[in-house]
């Protein structure tokens, strides 16, 4: 069931798509102003309020339950004595005469048979053997009908469990629909003056620019969208594009990381912004916990844009179920990041994803570090995961969490933190395994140590370095998957 609903919300998300596809460019081919457009924001946010009132549905549905109802318990006793009683002589005696008696014997015998206690429910069947002459069958009789119903009660909590991830991943995609209808009314026509001057200088250059169109943003950084061919059969790369458009805007403009490495005689849209002020060098320094051959820690690194962005996730335990555990997670992370989902939806729709698809107890941590390169400012997203570091010149900064790991509850509260990155900082991400090898007594003031005595420069010799200096504290012996993350940030 839960597949079911997960493959109509993606059709559904592709047909909605679909249908802004058609209402941005059909406007483009007709010539249109894309700032006319609202109409078309309007529709498309209609989608999203649509998202959400479904989403609202499915969390106005019944909430998990604990414990069997009382209406429930009553169906226990009529199914047992339907099954037991009903042929037994004393019946009238035991649940007419007696019937308050025998209720609050079969509810502290009930009681007995939840705590799961095999030695007290022994001792509570031996003292109905002098209270019913079918004992022994209607304890057992009980203890079956008991424990089938909790299963059913077990498996309907599960059943709210994937209606409640559907849930946040409908509301999920409401967001990003709300924002994909914001983004749509920021393109607007660059002005005519400068349409015609970037036209006149790739005419030189034997391209030909059908149209030109801008992403105003926040930032107020440069985004430009050219509709361009080259003439003559001639072909020209993307990066000498940037830097013929560079000279027209005044500013080094670089190609999106999407676009196609070489123009050429088809026509063809290409996204092209602002160069960013800071470059990222990254590494990574790992270790397997002693006789297991795979790793329960995975990383990923990717950079769009605008961003760089860490993730770093320790499946519980160790070995191949851990592993998948972890990659999974950082493998959706990379993915929606890709498409432009923001670091916090990302981690709420991988959340509910681990949801939909966990075993029981299996979970995983995720941390993501998201570092704007315009800016230097570095967004901190910590679910169940260890400490960061920040290694400045003369002083080491700590980035905490105490929140849950992934896939444990519905609405995971992520720790959220921002700060300010210089030139030649550093940002070390952990697992547990590192932390826990250094002494009990203050393990986060030991590392912050370690890291400020590494002379190293390059991330990945100061991971190694780190890493060797944690294991030295162990005897060089690994009781955990270990795993050392360093990216180091440096103006252009």
């Amino acid at each position: 069931m839960q597949m079911w609903m997960i493959a109509m919300l993606a059709v559904s998300v592709i047909l909605i798509v679909r249908d802004m596809a058609k209402l941005i460019f059909t406007d483009r081919k007709k010539g249109k102003p894309i700032y006319d457009t609202y109409p078309q924001k309007e529709k498309i946010e209609r989608y999203a309020r649509s998202f959400q009132k479904l989403a609202h549905t499915f969390y106005e549905m019944p909430n998990h339950q604990e414990k069997l109802t009382q209406t429930e318990v009553w169906d226990i006793f009529a199914e047992v004595k339907k099954r037991i009683c009903a042929e037994c002589p004393h019946m009238d005696v035991c649940w007419k005469q007696k019937e308050y008696q025998t209720n609050q014997k079969v509810f502290e015998l009930l009681q007995v048979i939840e705590a799961g206690d095999p030695d007290r429910f022994l001792r509570a069947q031996g003292d109905w053997v002098g209270e019913c002459l079918q004992a022994s069958q209607f304890t057992g009789e009980l203890q079956k009908i008991f424990f089938s119903a909790r299963e059913e009660l077990l498996y309907r909590n599960r059943l709210i469990e994937n209606r409640l991830a559907v849930a946040e991943q409908l509301n999920e995609v409401a967001r990003l629909i709300h924002k994909l209808a914001a983004d749509v009314s920021d393109i607007s026509t660059v002005p005519a003056a400068m349409e015609e001057k970037i036209q006149k200088h790739f005419q030189k250059q034997h391209v030909l620019v059908k149209q030109v169109w801008m992403l105003s943003g926040q930032d107020e950084k440069w985004r430009i969208f050219l509709t361009l061919r080259t003439r003559g059969g001639q072909c020209m790369t993307m990066k000498e594009v940037a830097r013929q458009l560079s000279q027209v805007c005044g500013c080094r403009m670089i190609p999106s990381r999407e676009s196609r490495s070489v123009l050429n005689s088809e026509m063809k849209t290409v996204l092209f912004t602002e160069d960013v002020n800071y470059k990222v060098l990254y590494g990574v320094a790992r270790i397997t916990r002693e006789k297991e051959t795979v790793s329960g820690d995975n990383y990923a690194c990717t950079c769009t844009d605008d961003q760089f962005v860490m993730c770093l996730s320790d499946g519980m335990g160790s070995g191949v179920e851990a592993c998948k555990e972890s990659e999974t997670v950082v493998e959706l992370l990379e993915q929606f990041v890709a498409s432009g989902f923001s670091r916090e939806t990302a981690a709420r729709m991988i959340n509910s994803a681990l949801i939909l698809q966990r075993k029981d107890g299996m979970f995983s941590s995720l941390d993501i570090c998201s570092l704007n390169l315009y800016t230097g400012i570095c967004e901190f997203l910590k679910a169940g995961a260890a400490t960061t570091f920040i290694r400045r010149s003369h002083w080491v900064e700590t980035i905490t969490s105490t929140s849950m790991a992934a896939g444990l509850v519905q609405q995971l509260d992520f720790e959220k933190t921002s700060k300010k990155l210089y030139d030649g900082d550093y940002l070390v991400m952990v697992t547990d395994g590192v932390l826990d090898a250094l002494p009990d007594s203050n393990r986060e003031e030991t590392m912050k140590e370690i890291i400020m005595q590494s002379p190293e420069q390059m991330p990945r010799e100061l991971g190694r370095n780190i890493l060797e200096k944690v294991l030295s504290y162990s005897n060089y012996r690994a009781m955990d998957d270990m795993t050392v993350l360093v990216a180091g940030m440096w103006k252009k």
